[in-house]
């Protein structure tokens, strides 16, 4: 029994649990990174779209509210700096009310 204690305390488990945490955050930051720039993507789209204009304004809103809510689920909850930050257009954020409201 002595034996198996002092292997628990040498092992130390919540040096295991922090390394999951870290790559649980590190999983995340990545994730919200390729997210944001999805977002810069569909911007850009929009903002070089000519003849279908409608369907990259659609994809940019939904781009932008996938966005939104990855960010709320880390526990962002204030979107404004990226907003300015990633230069999401009026016309993008005025339809994001509507995105979950899907039939």
């Amino acid at each position: 029994m002595r034996d198996s204690l002092d292997l628990i305390r040498t092992v130390r488990p919540e040096a295991g649990t922090s390394a999951l945490e870290y790559e649980v955050m590190a999983e995340r930051a990545a994730s919200l990174g390729a997210a944001e720039q999805r977002v810069v993507q569909a911007i850009a789209a929009l903002a070089a779209a000519t003849d279908d204009r409608d369907t990259c304004l659609a994809q940019a809103r939904q781009t932008v509210w996938e966005y939104f809510v990855q960010r709320e689920l880390i526990g962002f909850r204030k979107h404004n700096e990226v907003i300015q930050d990633l230069n999401i257009p009026g016309e993008v954020l005025a339809g994001l009310g509507a995105m979950g409201k899907r039939p």
